[in-house]
């Protein structure tokens, strides 16, 4: 018998995957998890039936939340991560020794101990003993400190259930006020293709633009997500994501990457005309 993964992008759209076996399935207090294991993608982990990762394609979207932003900033000491419980942001973190401390507000800790177990090859650096992981709401998490971040991350799941308070004019506020004079936060940004994850994509960039004076989109291409065309926010108080991006900084790192480089980072922040109609959209209206 044939066992197969399926996920709706919409109601005329279908996303499957042929899996091998099922090596997790648990309820959490605030959504259902599952680990599958597949010929073609590998180990993959969803939660409430939605794709989060693929352990062959985890690395693009993983890469693009961390390097950008760190090949900007030129002293990122303290940062925080919101949602991430995979550990794939921490992953790619860790690997700068300039990094100090970094805070991983997780609402789920099921969903860290799943990983653990399960997805070693994103959750191998949550260890690292520059991670403190605080099992609460990233939303009330951040309202409690000012100008104590140089970079946050926020790795949220779509807008809806656990993650849909991570999406609002609240949150974005929050992270302004948390982050130090030169700070940056950088957001999963949802998909432009289709219209119900445009819709979200643009209320996203509405809220950012209300609270950040420099808010660009960038994008990459990850397979199983939706469409497979998918966007990230890069707010800040003072970097331009291009105009400051320090290329022989970060070459000098010596990282190894397998999707992100410098000539990369630049183009992602060219974005199709449509996409860029999307933003122009929403930037000087009011969403309520």
């Amino acid at each position: 018998m044939e066992l197969w993964f399926s996920e709706m992008h919409t109601p005329g759209v279908k996303f499957s995957i042929q899996i091998d076996k099922q090596l997790y399935s648990g309820q959490s207090d605030f959504q259902r998890i599952d680990v599958f294991e597949s010929a073609e993608f590998g180990r993959f982990l969803t939660l409430d039936g939605y794709m989060m990762l693929t352990e062959k394609d985890e690395f693009i979207y993983h890469e693009m939340m961390v390097h950008v932003p760190m090949a900007v900033h030129p002293s990122v000491k303290d940062v925080l991560v919101i949602g991430a419980g995979d550990g794939g942001v921490i992953r790619e973190l860790v690997s700068y020794d300039s990094v100090e401390r970094i805070d991983l507000a997780e609402i789920d800790e099921q969903v860290v101990e799943v990983s653990k177990k399960y997805l070693p090859f994103t959750a191998s650096k949550l260890d690292d003993p520059r991670v403190k992981i605080h099992y609460q709401d990233g939303l009330k998490y951040v309202r409690h400190y000012e100008n104590k971040y140089d970079l946050i991350i926020v790795d949220s799941t779509d807008p809806f259930g656990p993650g849909e308070g991570l999406f609002t004019r609240e949150f974005y506020g929050n992270c302004f006020k948390a982050l130090r004079e030169e700070g940056i936060m950088v957001n999963q940004h949802e998909s432009p293709f289709y219209d119900v994850d445009a819709i979200a994509m643009q209320r996203a960039h509405k809220r950012i633009v209300e609270s950040f004076h420099i808010s660009r989109v960038y994008q990459a291409h990850i397979p199983t997500y939706p469409s497979g065309h998918w966007l990230f926010g890069f707010a800040s108080k003072c970097y331009h994501p291009v105009r400051d991006l320090r290329v022989r900084e970060w070459k000098k790192l010596g990282l190894e990457t397998r999707y992100y480089n410098p000539n990369l980072h630049r183009g992602a922040f060219a974005l199709p005309n449509y996409v860029q109609q999307l933003l122009e959209d929403v930037e000087h209206v009011d969403l309520d």
